[in-house]
C-alpha cells in the first residue's frame, strides 16, 4: 500500500537528520487519522438525541482534532527544524489525545462513534509517544 506521508518524506531533498521515517510517517498518519475520527465524532455527537449530555465530548473532540492537524503539519516541515517546537507539539498531542480517548471511551458504550473515535486518539496518543522517545 502506497503512502503519500512516506513518499513526501522520501523526497524531501536534504537530509532529515537522525529522525526514524517510520516512526515520523506513522505518527503524521495517526494524526491525520485521529483528526478526522474527532470531527466526524463531534458531528454525529450533535446528531444525538440527547446532544447535552456530550458537550464535553464534542468539545473534546474539537480540541483534539485541531491539535492533532496542527501537529500533523509541524510535522511534515522540515526546513528550519527546531527539536523543541517539535517536542511541544508531540506532548500537547498526546494529551488531548489522552484526554479525548478517556471522553470519548466514556461514551462508548452508548454510542459507536465514540468508540470509533477513542480507538483512533489511542493510536495517534501512542505514535506521537513514541516519536517523542525517538526524538531523545
Amino acid at each position: 500500500m502506497t503512502s503519500t506521508v512516506k513518499d513526501m518524506l522520501a523526497t524531501y531533498p536534504a537530509d532529515l537528520g537522525n529522525i526514524d521515517q517510520a516512526k515520523l510517517t506513522r505518527c503524521i498518519e495517526q494524526c491525520i487519522a485521529c483528526a478526522q475520527a474527532c470531527t466526524a465524532c463531534a458531528d454525529a455527537c450533535l446528531s444525538e438525541g440527547m446532544v447535552g449530555h456530550l458537550t464535553k465530548c464534542i468539545r473534546t473532540d474539537m480540541d483534539c482534532a485541531d491539535i492533532c492537524t496542527a501537529t500533523a503539519a509541524v510535522l511534515s516541515r522540515h526546513t528550519g527544524y527546531d527539536a523543541n517546537v517539535t517536542r511541544a507539539i508531540l506532548q500537547a498531542c498526546a494529551t488531548a489525545c489522552k484526554a479525548c480517548g478517556d471522553e470519548c471511551g466514556s461514551h462508548a458504550d452508548m454510542h459507536e462513534h465514540c468508540r470509533v473515535c477513542a480507538e483512533a486518539c489511542r493510536s495517534c496518543e501512542q505514535a506521537c509517544n513514541e516519536l517523542l522517545a525517538g526524538l531523545g
